[in-house]
């Protein structure tokens, strides 16, 4: 191998001189025992004072191996090229040390380093972000839950930023009905949808009539104003009233004439649960002040499913029961002091009861709150327009932090702000 080419590789290897002008590298030329010329070199190390201990020897011993197999692969690359260390002179193909690429030389091994560095540097990039996301992860803490998935319910209203309801804006209008079916009715979209549905499909009932079966469903809000739905269900009981929810995948309901509560499963068309609702009042003997056998109204928050209604153990006060939404189990159940004939309709955030003063007065109020946490009610005047002046159904909605009403054949939303402690 002469004595430029050689020189070359030990330029690629970091073997050359240093700044200083101290040998890193001695080349020795000798024939071996078969009497072939071969050349081997010894390496000064210039930062070790002495030798490593075995397990460096073997890392050094394994990469003298590779940088021996490289050289080795260089070298027969070369000679297949036509030109190369076995048999020309390669002094005049980068004069005066300047690098031009040279198949199978030192351009590739120029490459082969920029790609490692490229590799080191995408892996640190990684090692950092991982860092990052463990002390994320060590950082966050989850509240623990009461009843139903450990955490889940509490979990849920953190992420939520829970506080007290503190203003309720003015209602837009987002769709109609058309026809006197539609004077009061119930219009939802699930919080927590289960596939092929989303958070944007919405659902309507027209509660016109004794035998209220069509649950109709529209892609987004912008369909349900146009007023063609993507699909109509006929369900297998008739619906009593307007309160309805739809929950992960299913609308609840209280089925006409009947204390129980039901659950249709959207996507198998059926009623998946059903279960009697104890000495709960029906069909006009509790309902809210406008009347509509809004006995029994069903309710979404952050925290879960809820349902409000009255006994005549409680003589016409409002009872609050939450719900298990798969079974429809009764976990644990509030009786408040708030007669529930004296209010207009109401709706839970964050655990808290709330009631609307009138259901046709123009400028109502949010007039009373009732904390589930505290078991304790207090009296509110948070301004609430009936703008059409006829509210059958309010209801809430977690995942948009809105109300939606329907005012006199009007389907509406108000945008409400929570205070926070």
């Amino acid at each position: 191998m002469p004595g430029a080419w050689l020189s070359l590789l030990l330029l690629a290897g970091g073997l050359a001189p240093s700044a200083r002008g101290d040998p890193l590298a001695l080349l020795r030329r000798h024939n071996d025992g078969s009497g072939r010329c071969t050349y081997s070199f010894t390496v000064a190390s210039p930062g070790e004072a002495s030798c490593p201990e075995a397990g460096g020897v073997a890392q050094l011993r394994e990469e003298l191996a590779a940088l021996t197999a490289r050289l080795s692969r260089l070298e027969g690359a070369g000679g297949a090229g036509g030109s190369g260390p076995r048999g020309a002179d390669l002094s005049g193909v980068w004069p005066r040390g300047t690098q031009r690429a040279a198949p199978g030389g030192c351009e590739e091994l120029r490459r082969d380093k920029e790609r490692l560095e490229e590799e080191k540097g995408r892996l640190e990039r990684e090692k950092e972000e991982l860092a990052q996301e463990i002390a994320r992860l060590r950082a966050a803490r989850c509240p623990s839950g009461t009843g139903g998935v450990p955490g889940r319910d509490s979990m849920r209203s953190a992420s939520k930023g829970c506080g007290e309801l503190a203003w309720v804006g003015e209602p837009v209008v987002l769709g109609r009905a058309d026809t006197i079916a539609g004077k009061y009715g119930v219009w939802m979209k699930d919080p927590e949808p289960v596939a092929p549905f989303t958070r944007e499909t919405t659902w309507r009932v027209d509660t016109v009539g004794t035998e209220v079966r069509q649950l109709f469903q529209y892609e987004a809000a912008e369909q349900l104003a146009r007023g063609y739905p993507a699909k109509v269900h006929v369900l297998p009981r008739p619906l009593e009233s307007t309160g309805a929810v739809v929950y992960r995948g299913g609308l609840f309901f209280q089925p006409r004439r009947s204390r129980a509560l039901a659950r249709y499963d959207l996507r198998a068309e059926a009623i998946s649960a059903e279960r009697e609702l104890p000495g709960a009042g029906y069909h006009g003997q509790y309902p809210y002040s406008w009347g509509g056998y809004t006995d029994i109204d069903l309710a979404v928050d952050e925290t879960g499913l809820w349902v409000v209604y009255s006994t005549e153990k409680a003589r016409g006060a409002i009872v609050l029961s939450k719900l298990d939404p798969e079974t429809l189990e009764i976990r644990r159940t509030w009786e408040t002091n708030i007669r529930k004939q004296s209010v207009a309709n109401s709706f839970i955030i964050c655990g808290t009861l709330y009631t609307v003063s009138s259901y046709s007065a123009p400028n109502a109020t949010i007039n009373f709150a009732y904390d589930t946490a505290t078991s304790t009610s207090r009296s509110l005047s948070i301004p609430f327009e009936n703008r059409f002046q006829y509210l059958s159904m309010v209801d809430y909605n977690p995942a948009e932090r809105r109300l939606f009403a329907w005012d006199s054949y009007n389907m509406v939303a108000y945008p409400v702000r929570l205070a926070h402690a």
